[in-house]
């Protein structure tokens, strides 16, 4: 038996969960808020517990049958459309949310084979789109220098869910160049090759075409912010710096556009070797 439909945008769950729309609320609560049949099915196949669900009557009708099928003790709460509205950050919501545990941060394995490190990146956007890039491309850990919440709403969104499979790290650029001085020594102790740190920088003689770099080799790839590109002491630190020939026509490309390509070049030199 469903619990009694929430018509008021004034409940202590409806409250609860609207904090989730800002980063402090999501900080002091330890959670974060999906939208969304896809997230919700992404998160179920993860094998994450929802820890409130809130839907439509409309929704949970018609998805009756797929909650029925599911082991995890789901107890959905009805909520009136002004409602779901009012708790959901999309202007058309599909008539279900959820909040879900904060996951928990971190490296990811000591020596990763594909790393991909963001400097500063701001849109979330592009971040969530980097995020699905990256996990369709077998990376392993994904590390964020500052920038966009990878736990807001509109970064949920755009990575699909991959925002909830990815190994992640969010840091300071000191620790970002802590970490890369010491993959050689975490590599040598576990008897692996250390990876190869590349820099995705414009146009220039001192750049490589990306596909002349050898990926098979465990990679940290590193991309910069949109406007500025990377920080020079992370540059400094790149045993390799590629580009994507282009026309002069622009002077850079998308960062999330750029990526595919890069993260890409990797699957593709397995298939072709």
């Amino acid at each position: 038996m469903l619990p009694e439909l929430i018509s008021s945008r004034r409940n202590p769950l409806v409250r609860r969960l609207r904090q989730l729309h800002a980063g402090k609320g999501r900080r002091d609560l330890q959670l974060l808020l999906l939208e969304g049949t896809h997230l919700l099915q992404e998160a179920v196949r993860l094998g994450l517990q929802p820890v409130d669900l809130l839907a439509t009557q409309a929704w949970l009708e018609t998805h009756r049958s797929w909650l029925d099928s599911l082991p995890l003790p789901l107890q959905p709460v009805p909520v009136t459309p002004e409602v779901l509205a009012a708790v959901a950050t999309t202007e058309h919501p599909d008539g279900v949310v959820l909040s879900l545990s904060m996951p928990g941060l971190g490296w990811g394995p000591p020596v990763p084979s594909l790393v991909l490190a963001l400097d500063r990146l701001q849109d979330p956007g592009n971040l969530g789109t980097l995020m699905r890039t990256a996990l369709a491309s077998g990376v392993e850990a994904l590390w964020l220098v500052e920038g966009a919440d990878p736990f807001q709403p509109k970064v949920l969104r755009a990575s699909a869910g991959a925002a909830l499979a990815l190994p992640l790290q969010r840091c300071s650029r000191a620790q970002l160049l802590a970490r890369l001085h010491e993959l050689g020594a975490v590599a040598a102790h576990h008897g692996c090759q250390p990876p190869q740190v590349v820099a995705a920088v414009p146009p220039g003689p001192a750049a490589l075409p990306y596909w002349q770099l050898d990926w098979q080799r465990p990679t940290v790839l590193l991309l910069g912010q949109e406007g500025s590109g990377l920080a020079p002491e992370l540059l400094a630190c790149a045993s390799h710096c590629v580009t994507i020939p282009h026309s002069p026509a622009v002077e850079s490309l998308n960062v999330a556009v750029a990526a595919a390509p890069l993260l890409l070049e990797r699957q593709r030199q397995r298939l072709t070797a």
